[in-house]
């Protein structure tokens, strides 16, 4: 499946070696301010080649609007975008056309349609992600109206963890570090790993704020399991964590639970998230990212006909791609949010009643 959401929906298509990318986002309320130069700002910072932390790939990754917009407004038809790919190097990819890359879709998407786009995986590649950003920065546009705010940084690079949460910080630094004093050390780390042709993993940490109480469709289409989804989607996301995550289940009940005052929540263990529908608080998830599966150094595999082989790659990747994936998470967030808004509207007779009467 390529599309994402109920109410506030978006589908994705496109390659990475293809002609162009691109989203059709649909369920956007007409009326909304669509400000161009923020949606290519949110691109730039996804887009490749722009620092020694990211692969070389050089792309513009301008979006161009085709429909849906009137006059700098939301008409409340579906907007779609495109953004063409400017500098593809399909030849690096002839020596692996008949391999299985380890640690990436080419085995299972083989294996599941008997056939496979092998330049740079296709539609498996993180490339794709770029539509899911275009996308997001709509959402973000309709969140904007509300005062709603997601924010992303990396909190962890290859086990050097930061104490902090710092995302202004994290706005100015070149890997989005949430740390000062950790990201000098995370980039050595990420630095060493590309010298030796190899990769390295990270967490992202998403935050919403000024969520509203009351989003999230019990039972099946909770904000935490919708939230999972999201992250899930991304290449490389092999885990999440929403408020303390894993830490709560060492703890006692006494210790986990958020005493609530007349003031607010004294505490926020559960991420801002109770029985699947927010609760006022900030939302706060951990997006845990694989090492990049695109290393240089020889490794085994097999071939489309079962013969085992030496698989060595050429091109160019991410020797971390927790750092641009981190933008893609904080897109996907936008998204939820957005849907969740829109589907909750219906959930009160008094909220249908502000709207027909």
């Amino acid at each position: 499946m390529n599309s994402f959401g109920q109410k506030f929906k978006f589908t994705t298509f496109g390659e990475s070696h293809g002609k162009a990318l691109g989203c059709i986002v649909d369920g956007v309320p007409a009326g909304i301010k669509v400000d161009e130069s923020f949606i290519q700002s949110e691109m730039d910072r996804r887009k490749p080649g722009q620092n020694a932390f990211a692969t070389a790939r050089s792309e513009g990754d301008r979006v161009e609007i085709l429909s849906g917009v009137f006059e700098g407004l939301t008409t409340g038809t579906p907007i779609s975008m495109v953004i063409f790919n400017e500098n593809q190097k399909s030849k690096d990819y002839t020596n692996v056309k008949d391999l299985f890359r380890p640690g990436h879709a080419d085995f299972t998407y083989f294996h599941k349609y008997g056939i496979r786009d092998y330049r740079g995986g296709g539609r498996s590649s993180a490339r794709e992600t770029a539509a899911r950003v275009a996308a997001g920065a709509i959402a973000k546009l309709l969140l904007k109206e509300l005062n709603i705010e997601v924010l992303s940084g990396i909190c962890e690079i290859d086990g050097i963890k930061g104490s902090k949460a710092d995302f202004e910080f994290a706005k100015t630094s070149e890997i989005f570090s949430l740390d000062k004093d950790k990201e000098e050390f995370q980039k050595e780390a990420i630095l060493n790993a590309k010298k030796e042709h190899n990769s390295v993993g990270g967490v992202a940490l998403i935050k919403v704020k000024n969520a509203p109480k009351g989003l999230g469709e019990p039972l099946y289409y909770k904000l935490d399991s919708q939230i999972a989804n999201a992250m899930m989607s991304i290449n490389a996301v092999k885990g999440i964590e929403i408020g303390d995550g894993f830490e709560s289940v060492s703890k006692k009940g006494s210790e986990n639970n958020d005493e609530i005052r007349s003031s607010g929540f004294k505490s926020n263990h559960s991420g801002g998230i109770l029985g699947g529908i927010s609760n006022g608080d900030e939302i706060d998830v951990k997006v845990y990212f694989k090492p990049t599966p695109s290393i240089f150094i020889k490794q085994e595999t097999i071939d489309i006909n079962n013969n085992e082989v030496e698989c060595e790659l050429k091109g160019r990747h991410d020797p971390c791609v927790a750092i641009r994936g981190s933008v893609v998470a904080e897109s996907m967030m936008a998204l939820v949010i957005a849907d969740m808004l829109l589907l909750n509207m219906s959930s009160k007779i008094e909220s249908i009643k502000k709207v027909y009467t």
